[in-house]
């Protein structure tokens, strides 16, 4: 167990740490003393939202990755990091959102837009078995001519082509509009594309669970309280889930500690009531090129910080994945010793960051070796979890 005293010795110096902003990262005093904090992680105590609000002030990233890394190896096996062959396709592009921080989205009607037909989604997932996949992410905008059927019958008929591939599609805010244009309840909703072979839901379109945030970037999105109540309702139907965090676009540390606690109030009633629950949290930095919404790319100290206190905050979340495709896989590796238990999925294809500018690409083998290089045994997981052979 690590004391006070431990935690402050280990503070490095700025040319061991060349992450660190400043050299003023390594100061102490009163303003930065998170030894309180400290202890009641090591006790198994859990946070409040002013402690998550102080860490997000606490300038020694090394502090937050030590208190992370301890609270990762309560949760996991402290020696292995998984990943999964996953591949992402946007089986559509068009949606009359808006919001302004995307920069993959068509209107209805606009040039570029697009729906992929079913052969060429059958490709795409005959490509990814081919290869031993076994996750399929599928996401794509709110277009207002996909109705409920549409869903069915493409979930249907991928769960009788590819019975072995888990289809992880969906996000929050697809559900609900599906919901809203067939004219449906939630629950009817989740349990019709349940029963046609969905097996889980992705957290995407979380962005900060605020609605000072939501009403500036998305003002047409769901609310923070739908987006959360769509999770809820995934769990009661027994479909588990998960739960992101875009962060740096116009969000402060206060909307992020208040969207980790949003998420940890819903884990909670979820573990005590419901069949299902959130599986994993993964946060990653807004990317701004070409968006209309602009601004400047979070930096590498930024997500660090905010995943090692998500780790800590979440303290009933199983799994915290990296975020490579948006940091890089050199920043992906860092962050296993910040209390990041997963490297996510291979991925295979990506189109919606990838339009703001970020082109990370990380092969099978380059995955495996920086997580061994990292000193982690690797192993392969399906959606689930459950470890693969």
């Amino acid at each position: 167990m690590i004391s006070r005293r431990q935690i402050a010795l280990a503070a490095p110096k700025p040319e061991d740490a060349p992450f660190l902003p400043t050299a003023n990262a390594t100061r102490r005093g009163p303003e930065s003393d998170i030894g309180d904090i400290a202890d009641k992680v090591f006790a198994g105590e859990r946070l409040s939202s002013e402690d998550g609000l102080r860490l997000f002030q606490h300038p020694n990233l090394n502090d937050l990755g030590m208190l992370a890394d301890h609270v990762r190896r309560q949760k996991t096996d402290p020696d292995r990091v998984t990943y999964v062959i996953g591949r992402n396709v946007n089986y559509t592009n068009v949606c009359w959102v808006r919001c302004s921080f995307c920069n993959f989205y068509r209107t209805p009607g606009q040039e570029g837009g697009y729906t992929l037909d079913q052969d060429t989604i059958f490709q795409k997932i005959e490509e990814l078995v081919q290869v031993g996949g076994v996750e399929l992410l599928m996401q794509g905008g709110l277009n207002p001519k996909l109705k409920i059927e549409y869903y069915e019958e493409l979930l249907s008929s991928i769960r009788e082509r590819f019975p072995t591939v888990l289809l992880h599609a969906f996000s929050p805010a697809e559900l609900i509009y599906v919901k809203n244009i067939s004219k449906l309840t939630m629950t009817e909703t989740l349990t019709r594309l349940r029963n046609a072979g969905l097996h889980s839901v992705p957290g995407g379109g979380a962005e900060i669970l605020t609605d000072r945030v939501r009403g500036f970037i998305s003002p047409y999105k769901d609310t923070a309280e739908e987006w959360l109540d769509c999770m809820r309702t995934a769990h009661q139907v027994g479909l588990h889930t998960s739960a992101t965090m875009m962060y740096g676009s116009i969000d402060t540390f206060a909307d992020r500690v208040e969207h980790l606690m949003k998420l940890r109030e819903l884990q909670d009633e979820s573990l005590r009531d419901y069949p299902a629950h959130f599986r994993a949290f993964i946060a990653w930095n807004y990317q701004p090129d070409g968006t209309e919404l602009g601004g400047v790319r979070a930096s590498g100290f930024d997500y660090l910080r905010t995943i090692a206190i998500s780790r800590i905050m979440l303290d009933n979340f199983p799994h915290v994945q990296a975020s490579w495709v948006t940091q890089g896989p050199k920043i992906g590796q860092i962050s296993l010793g910040y209390g990041v238990d997963d490297f996510g999925s291979t991925m295979m294809e990506e189109n919606v960051v990838s339009q703001a500018g970020c082109v990370f690409a990380v092969p099978l083998e380059e995955m495996e070796r920086l997580i061994t290089d990292a000193g982690y045994d690797v192993k392969r997981r399906n959606t689930r979890y459950e470890i693969l052979n």
